[in-house]
């Protein structure tokens, strides 16, 4: 891809997938506890000296470190708390939030945390953030235990969004509504997601947003 793109191509010692970081293009990285400093991946990181080669690599100038992920993504074939299921930064301020609204699932408790992690939190810019919760939808379990379904875990390009679905009209045409809120001028369409989370991810996590090189 560099290469086509005739791309500065920047090698890292840090062990990081897509789905493991969020940003805002303005200083601001999201990353979880458990995924950077997660000893399989990076066994000799710290919050310092992964925030010092994201600065490095990416240009990020302030970190706001998640405690977690969602329960179901530290099961044997989960990613152990990738971002991209829990939270995204759709605008610069504006963060879409996982919400799991059932106090029979146990991340009940983790998106009540995360938010307030998240509302004791600032951008780079020392700005509070504006954050919409995107409600998960009303199934809990599948023949594996309690689903980890999000609406979080979409993927914004040119001129539109692909949004996760899973199978519930009402739930999956509400989720649809915030994103074309949280996305004004995009096109929403839904995809069925469910095989994909069947086998530990979603639309984020099998694709990747490419940014426009700039000068």
């Amino acid at each position: 891809i560099a290469e086509r793109t005739d791309t500065e191509l920047i090698s890292s010692v840090l062990v990081n997938e897509g789905g493991g970081i969020h940003v805002d293009g303005e200083g601001t990285v999201l990353l979880t506890d458990t995924v950077q400093l997660d000893p399989r991946r990076n066994p000799f990181a710290d919050r310092q000296r992964v925030e010092a080669e994201l600065a490095r690599t990416i240009g990020t100038t302030h970190a706001v470190w998640l405690p977690r992920g969602l329960t179901r993504d530290y099961d044997e074939f989960g990613t152990n708390g990738h971002v991209d299921i829990v939270a995204t930064i759709a605008s610069p301020g504006h963060i879409l939030l996982h919400a799991q609204r059932d106090p029979e699932h146990p991340d009940f408790a983790v998106t009540r945390q995360l938010r307030a992690v998240l509302e004791a939190s600032t951008d780079a810019a020392g700005d509070p953030w504006r954050i919409t919760e995107l409600p998960a939808p009303a199934t809990l379990r599948d023949e594996e235990g309690f689903v980890d379904w999000s609406y979080v875990n979409h993927l914004v390009v040119n001129g539109g969004v692909v949004a996760c679905g899973f199978g519930e009209p009402e739930a999956d045409a509400a989720a649809r509504a915030i994103l074309e809120d949280a996305y004004p001028g995009r096109r929403v369409v839904t995809v069925d997601a469910r095989p994909i989370f069947a086998r530990g991810g979603g639309i984020h996590c099998i694709t990747q947003q490419q940014p426009a090189v700039t000068a």
